[in-house]
């Protein structure tokens, strides 16, 4: 199969790394708008399945014209541009994935074109990343194996493996969109009925071997699709996790304004966000540098199963890798979207149209292919008595 990266940036680099190790893709294009930094990716990575192109995503015909080459493109631009790669996929008859960022509802936009991408034949999924993207396709997983499920409660986070203070926290993605998901409103579903909590609230305890205690509490954008797809679930809830105390800290900041955008202030004559000076000063006190870091996961899914109380357990330990020098984030995020293009390319996946990842991906290929790239997601079914619902296994 022949598959188009767009964007040579850290998760297109990754995406083409897997590709080009991946036996059953024939041909990699990865294009960016600066032609000089493909080819440095192409030169790094040492495959002659890669080929580096220029290319404007803002430009649809051009676009378009890369796009056709293709059995299937993976979008890994910023999230602004999910939209109309979307729309010109669909355009030009080909298969695409992106890495989704679930905020200003660009997911929703890409989903309500599924009529167009039924009509063309071809495959569109959003949000495959790791949160979302990870947690959708085993969230799905564990529910349609349930017969009545009641229950999703998800747990994951991007953390440094050494923490060092103030906030014990090294950013593994972008610091504007963390800062969003540490202030909009988290969207969650607690007694059946979908409502919206703040984020940096009802923090709790959580576990992980080689870890813990550590911190879990409510963001944004977490639960992503999934309240669309499953709306009839008694209790769905996503929260990050961190190290103690980190939850507190930066809630002072955010009720100091801080992490505000939509207003400026004079400094000395020039208005700027308290946003803009907050990430200013942020930015070198948590860059990861050549840090450890290590993506926790757990999904727990929760009903019925043959007239049983039954808890489905998903739980991921993922580190740095030192030999490549890969981030644990890096390699978890660009594995999925790699390993579900394939899907899509090799007839693993024929439903068309757009749609979620819970609702498409199968999740047992899904964690038989990463594990086949050391990313190992763990399975656990344990039945449940009454007494237990609602009980966690946190500790």
């Amino acid at each position: 199969m022949k598959i188009g990266v767009l964007g040579a940036g850290l998760m297109g680099k990754e995406a083409a790394r897997d590709l080009a190790h991946s036996h059953g893709v024939d041909f990699i294009g990865l294009a960016d708008v600066d032609k000089a930094r493909a080819s440095q990716v192409c030169e790094q990575l040492k495959s002659k399945k890669l080929k580096p192109y220029q290319v404007d995503a803002g430009n649809q015909e051009q676009l378009k014209a890369f796009m056709r080459e293709y059995d299937v493109v993976i979008n890994a631009l910023f999230y602004s541009f999910n939209e109309i790669v979307a729309k010109t996929a669909i355009e030009a008859g080909v298969h695409s994935v992106d890495l989704g960022g679930h905020i200003g509802h660009i997911t929703d936009k890409v989903l309500q074109l599924k009529e167009d991408a039924q009509t063309a034949g071809v495959t569109v999924i959003p949000d495959l990343g790791v949160a979302p993207g990870m947690i959708n396709i085993l969230s799905g997983h564990g529910y349609s194996k349930l017969d009545e499920p009641e229950s999703i409660r998800i747990f994951v986070g991007g953390i440094p493996v050494q923490p060092e203070p103030p906030l014990e926290y090294n950013h593994v993605f972008s610091m504007e969109g963390l800062m969003d998901h540490y202030t909009d409103k988290a969207l969650i579903i607690r007694n059946g009925q979908p409502q919206e909590v703040p984020a940096l609230t009802e923090v709790e305890t959580i576990h992980f071997n080689k870890f813990g205690p550590l911190e879990a509490f409510h963001t944004s954008g977490g639960t992503s699709t999934l309240p669309k797809s499953y709306p009839h679930l008694d209790t769905l809830e996503y929260k990050t996790i961190r190290y103690p105390g980190h939850a507190q800290k930066f809630k002072l900041l955010v009720d100091l304004n801080l992490t505000r955008n939509d207003y400026t202030v004079d400094v000395k004559g020039t208005k700027v966000t308290p946003r803009d000076i907050l990430l200013k000063l942020l930015d070198p006190i948590v860059d990861l540098k050549d840090k450890d870091d290590a993506v926790l996961l757990r999904v727990m899914v929760e009903g019925k199963k043959d007239g049983r109380r039954t808890l489905y357990q998903y739980e991921m330990s993922t580190f740095k890798d030192r030999s490549s020098n890969v981030t644990a984030m890096a390699r978890a995020t660009a594995n999925t979207i790699s390993v579900v293009a394939q899907m899509i390319g090799s007839g693993t996946i024929t439903k068309r149209g757009v749609h979620p990842p819970e609702n498409i991906v199968p999740g047992d290929v899904y964690m038989e292919e990463m594990a086949k790239r050391n990313v190992n997601i763990h399975e656990a079914m344990k039945p449940l008595t009454d007494k237990a619902k609602n009980e966690s296994m946190i500790k």
